[in-house]
């Protein structure tokens, strides 16, 4: 299961990483305040998971007030991921089979395994979302299919703009 929990969030830190790098080179997929909403939603929800994994306090209003641009919000997820992957290097089989409890959980707790899954789940989900908003603005969305992922398995690139 371990393995499995790795090769989802790498998915999603690559997933998510094409996307900001596709708004950085449209400019109105930049600016799109529903597309920039989604983002931000996605990441707050990631941030929560993290922290409560990580044992870190969740701070709501803090977590709530990342700016809702490309730069800030690309920054927050990079750095999210960052210390979602650095958990994920040591973590024990026991580690993800330990029980999270929250009130934000539905019913209170779930296993750190199951928050894992949550999280690449949800992000999946709205990434599609985002993927239909992209196209209405005429631009192909990057492909985000894990099947395609796991024949390279390539690393999120976070900022790949050209440069000035």
């Amino acid at each position: 299961m371990l393995g499995t929990l790795r090769e989802l969030v790498a998915h999603k830190a690559h997933a998510n990483a094409s996307l900001f790098n596709l708004a950085y080179q449209n400019e109105r997929v930049a600016l799109d305040p529903e597309i920039l909403d989604l983002l931000h939603h996605i990441l707050v929800a990631n941030r929560f998971w993290t922290c409560t994994l990580r044992g870190v306090p969740f701070v709501a209003d803090q977590e709530m007030s990342v700016a809702r641009s490309c730069e800030s919000l690309a920054e927050a997820y990079r750095r999210t991921q960052e210390e979602e992957a650095a958990w994920l290097e040591s973590a024990t089989d026991a580690d993800c089979a330990a029980t999270l409890a929250h009130p934000f959980i539905p019913g209170g707790q779930c296993s750190v395994a199951q928050a894992l899954l949550q999280v690449c789940m949800h992000s999946h989900w709205h990434r599609a979302q985002i993927a239909k908003l992209v196209r209405r603005h005429g631009v192909v969305p990057p492909p985000a299919d894990s099947i395609l992922w796991l024949t390279g398995r390539p690393k999120a690139e976070w900022d790949r703009r050209a440069p000035a």
